[in-house]
């Protein structure tokens, strides 16, 4: 049996596909990237931007005429729009299945099904912000320590996450109704989880949590923190980098974060955390419980512990209500955060959410754009400071494979292919090497930069 993946969306959704595709491996099928070989295909979803939905859609259709000529063709789809619209995306004419990101444990059975009887079946959280039963919660648990492995398409990395779900209901966001509350995963499953990749020849572990630094597990008298996550992860043989995403600004366990940070080498320097807007009022209206002054006090204490910390944000332009001088604190703060990069997003309503029942989108599409060309702009210009920074160093990198735009590098590599890499603080690094250094480390010298890249030879 053929079965082909196509996933959208987050690291998290990234981690659940990873999963589910072991998981059926594990069961007998093997990858295909031809949905005319497939069997099965299997959409993993998002839900947090229009545009992601709106491309799982459209591929649904596609589908829907390959399935006139191939009725037996089975497709599934999983993940956040899965849980959000349910019943909804059954009824679309080429689905068979529709499962939520808590349910992917029934998976194998639920495609065993469809090839067999070939009927429709869902398999979504009816209550998704109760407290899952235990159960439920051992059989996420169960399947997490069993499929998770490393990332084949990045050698030698892998992905681990440490906690499930939010509670912070940022008035934008459907996170909370398609993932449920916050659930931390017992420390134990964490590190036994990280020690089998190790033994794996997995070098680098990126822990993942929706609110990563909330993470929270309370075992006799000790309350596990992040930071005991990281320390203890720190000391596994074989786990050589360490990283974490995303964060959400918060004074809880910060300080002790940063410090284990500061402290261990194999802690890498990178901070991600989004501040979204830069003006109190969009704040407050977002649901983001602080201030951009106690935000920025919140990165001068990160640089004060990691001098050397590089910190990537996130900001949404055209939040409901956003005028020229609340773009304008945008604007600043991104000038006083001076990030590695961000993330820009135009506001986009999602169903279901405090600001789409509560607050008019009353910023036109082109304002968005606009805001959103010229926040880039800003930021492109500190990437492109910060990046000069490397020019002439030597620095250390984990290779991850091809550099898909081999054309960039306009370097002569010796008759070698050009690789991508990253450093400990997240910046990609192309140079010319051996394919076998994919997932090897190696040390390179910096010989030119741009904003997003640093171009390099080896050592």
């Amino acid at each position: 049996m053929k079965l082909l993946v196509k996933s959208f969306g987050c690291q998290m959704n990234k981690l659940d596909t990873a999963l589910v595709t072991s998981a059926l491996e594990d069961a007998g099928f093997s990858l295909t990237e031809s949905v005319k070989e497939a069997d099965v295909v299997l959409i993993n979803t998002c839900s947090v931007r229009e545009h992601a939905e709106q491309r799982v859609l459209s591929h649904m259709g596609h589908l829907k005429h390959i399935k006139e000529s191939r009725p037996d063709l089975v497709v599934g789809v999983i993940g956040c729009m899965a849980q959000r619209l349910g019943d909804r995306l059954l009824e679309h004419e080429a689905v068979n299945i529709v499962c939520g990101p808590a349910e992917i444990p029934q998976i194998k059975e639920l495609i065993t099904e469809a090839l067999k009887e070939k009927k429709k079946s869902l398999a979504v959280t009816k209550k998704i912000r109760r407290k899952a039963p235990d159960e439920k919660s051992q059989a996420l648990e169960e399947f997490e320590s069993a499929y998770g492995i490393e990332d084949e398409s990045i050698p030698a990395q892998a992905f681990v996450r440490v906690m499930r779900g939010c509670n912070n209901f940022c008035s934008y966001c459907v996170v909370p109704y398609v993932r449920g509350p916050e659930v931390s995963r017992p420390p134990e499953a964490i590190i036994e989880q990280i020690k089998k990749l190790a033994d794996h020849g997995v070098k680098q572990i990126t822990l993942l949590g929706q609110t990563v630094n909330s993470y929270k597990y309370k075992k006799g008298e000790k309350t596990w923190s992040l930071a005991d996550l990281l320390d203890a992860a720190g000391n596994i043989d074989g786990v050589e980098w360490l990283r974490f995403v995303t964060s959400y600004p918060s004074e809880e366990f910060f300080d002790e974060i940063m410090q284990v940070m500061a402290g261990s080498p194999r802690v890498c320097e990178y901070l991600h955390m989004p501040a979204q807007s830069g003006s109190d009022k969009i704040l407050h209206a977002m649901n983001r419980n602080y201030t951009g002054a106690w935000y920025l006090e919140l990165l001068d204490r990160a640089r004060a512990i990691v001098p050397d910390v590089s910190i990537a944000g996130d900001f949404i332009v055209g939040f409901p209500g956003e005028t020229e001088e609340d773009f304008q604190a945008t604007v600043d703060m991104v000038e006083k955060a001076r990030y590695k990069n961000a993330f820009i997003f135009k506001y986009s309503p999602r169903p279901g959410t405090a600001s789409d029942k509560r607050l008019q989108d009353t910023v036109s599409a082109e304002v968005k754009q606009r805001r959103n060309v010229e926040l880039l702009a800003v930021q492109e210009k500190i990437s492109d400071e910060l990046s000069r920074d490397f020019l002439g160093k030597q620095v250390k990198v984990l290779v991850e494979g091809l550099s898909k735009k081999p054309h960039l590098n306009s370097i002569e590599g010796g008759g070698n292919p050009q690789l991508v890499a990253r450093t400990a603080t997240d910046y990609i690094v192309v140079f010319n090497g051996p394919v076998s250094l994919a997932g090897q480390f190696s040390d390179v010298k910096i010989t030119k930069t741009s904003p997003l890249t640093l171009f390099a030879e080896r050592v």
